[in-house]
């Protein structure tokens, strides 16, 4: 991969639509099927995450990315518990941290990352309940870096971990029950790392604006400035 990667910064773009498509639904607008397109947010992140892990001289840099995730844990939480009524977890970032250790010491043949990695795992299984996406969300950025460079064919393995982060019991009892949203949602889940993938090999004749340290801001942003658009058309 290139230094900068258009078509990675391509999908961490869409990854951000995805989200903020997600989000509409708790503006007041009548949009349920926005939860659909909404399932790719996540898996693409863990995806951008994994591309940026395996490339050359990220270990450069080996513990600035997860502290500035950190950093955004604790400054994103009042906006996120501002805009989603009652949330039963904490905002996505701490899985994303979690995550990233997991995945960043497992590559890592040292026994101090191990141990590293095996606390992360550790403290998503005991708090799961807490963590948006649970257990198998902080392993899906491992998974995705373990099947980085193989066969569209094995993307299906994420996708059914990404099923399983998405609390894949609601999803199942839905679906089963025949409700669309529900089916489609499950369907979202199992093809976002494949389609993200694809992108990824596919589309790097694209230049978008690069996404660096500043659009770890837009997170907490897009919370306050939806929550101002809740407050103008309630």
């Amino acid at each position: 991969m290139n230094r900068r990667d258009g078509a990675l910064d391509l999908l961490k773009w869409l990854a951000l639509l995805s989200m903020v498509l997600d989000h509409l639904r708790y503006v007041g607008f009548s949009a349920d099927w926005l939860y659909v397109p909404g399932r790719l947010a996540f898996p693409w992140f863990c995806l951008a995450m994994a591309a940026n892990l395996a490339r050359s001289g990220v270990d450069n840099a080996r513990w600035r990315y997860p502290g500035w995730l950190l950093l955004f844990s604790a400054v994103s939480e009042i906006p996120y518990r501002l805009f989603i009524p009652a949330p039963a977890t904490l905002n996505v970032m701490p899985t994303l941290v979690l995550g990233l250790l997991v995945a960043r010491c497992w590559r890592t043949p040292t026994l101090e990352a191990r141990c590293l990695a095996a606390t992360a795992l550790l403290l998503a299984a005991l708090f799961s309940s807490r963590l948006m996406f649970g257990f198998f969300g902080v392993l899906l950025p491992l998974v995705m870096l373990l099947l980085f460079k193989r066969s569209l064919y094995l993307a299906l393995l994420p996708g059914l971990v990404c099923v399983a982060a998405n609390q894949w019991r609601v999803l199942y009892g839905a679906a089963w029950l025949g409700d669309g949203v529900a089916l489609w949602g499950l369907v979202a889940c199992l093809i976002a790392p494949w389609l993200g993938l694809v992108l990824l090999r596919q589309a790097g004749r694209f230049h978008p604006l690069p996404m660096r340290r500043w659009a770890y801001a837009l997170y907490p942003a897009h919370f306050l400035l939806l929550l101002a658009v809740r407050q103008i058309v309630a």
